[in-house]
């Protein structure tokens, strides 16, 4: 009777299941995104300078433009904690959650490098 029970090391486990690591994360990327937020916000409007010029002497800062990258690599790395969770968790065939996952990967990483060339274009 004990055989059936599904404990231990051939019990069939589902789902992401990263724990803490992926709920710290989260909360790490998310407050990093606020702060950048607070800092976006008190430029704006400290600076009342609503034009391109304005915006462009923002992010004319190599640090503004450091905090910004930042930002977005938070942004980037929460999107990618949470659509692999929604793929691990939804999509039970194999071979489509490994294409979605790595679609989502390309995706990201072409949009981090995208935002690397407008920052630094400015």
């Amino acid at each position: 009777m004990a055989a059936n029970n599904r404990v231990g090391p051939k019990r069939l486990v589902v789902g992401a299941h990263y724990g803490l690591r992926d709920w710290l994360a989260q909360r790490v990327t998310a407050v990093v995104m606020a702060v950048y937020t607070l800092i976006l916000l008190f430029w704006f409007f400290v600076a009342r300078d609503f034009s391109y010029e304005g915006w462009a002497s923002i992010f004319a800062l190599q640090w503004m433009k450091l905090a910004t990258f930042v930002a977005l690599l938070s942004l980037f790395y929460h999107a990618w904690v949470g659509m692999r969770d929604i793929w691990m968790d939804y999509v039970k065939p194999v071979g489509i959650r490994l294409s979605l996952q790595a679609l989502t990967i390309l995706w990201l990483v072409a949009c981090a490098g995208y935002a690397a060339q407008i920052l630094w274009r400015v």
